[in-house]
């Protein structure tokens, strides 16, 4: 009974050993080297650029107050995010007339090309920091010792530098103009309803932009380091 047991029992802790060992073998003091130290840094950034542009979501609005009585008072509210395709995003413009209720809008500009490259460069370079890190504590020999390895990583890691600079430039300017899209101003500005004398038009709240903002203020000098 016993041997028969054994060898299920050694098979179940073969799994567990080969963890124990893999994580035995990490040399976790290569972290407070530059090498490693530079490569969570860049782990981390990656984690908050993607994380913090790619889970955006906002909305913005207006009330639009008709001179007939007959009329009550309508909120606007547009719910909007990433990939801030806005010209998609539709929202109900009321009329003031007896005829007809609404009239079904559209807010104004597709943003999606400079807020998808920054969020895929970001998972990109997230994965490369991960396989990185586990080169740098598991395999440092093999780093140290075939001069490939050093020279490849040096090579991709300006090629992040490079395309980092690109990309936070070209999501600043796209988060620039989402936040002009988007300001309550600039959509009673598009209603035709609040160009005549027949309602009264007032801004909504101004979207909170602060968790895309993070995104760009992300230190990019980090990845070239």
């Amino acid at each position: 009974m016993s041997s028969a047991e054994s060898p299920s029992r050694t098979a179940d802790k073969s799994p567990r050993q080969q963890v124990d060992r893999l994580l035995v073998g990490l040399r976790w003091r290569r972290l407070e080297e530059p090498l490693g130290f530079i490569k969570v840094l860049q782990w981390l950034f990656a984690i908050f650029a993607f994380g913090s542009c790619g889970s955006y979501s906002g909305e913005t609005g207006a009330t639009v107050r008709c001179n007939n009585e007959a009329k009550d008072v309508s909120s606007i509210i547009v719910l909007f995010g990433y990939p801030f395709r806005l010209h998609r995003v539709q929202y109900e413009m009321p009329l003031c007339d007896d005829e007809s209720t609404s009239k079904t809008m559209h807010l104004m500009g597709d943003f999606s090309a400079p807020a998808e490259f920054f969020v895929t460069l970001g998972i990109f370079s997230f994965f490369y920091t991960m396989a990185a890190l586990v080169l740098y504590l598991r395999f440092h020999n093999l780093y140290t010792e075939n001069k490939r390895f050093p020279l490849v990583d040096f090579c991709v890691t300006v090629s992040f530098t490079f395309f980092w600079l690109v990309a936070a430039a070209a999501w600043g300017k796209g988060l620039t103009d989402v936040k002009g899209a988007t300001r309550p101003s600039s959509l009673t500005a598009a209603m035709s309803v609040c160009h005549g004398e027949e309602a009264v038009c007032s801004a909504g709240a101004t979207p909170s932009m602060g968790l895309a903002n993070i995104s760009v203020v992300r230190p990019v000098a980090t990845d070239g380091a």
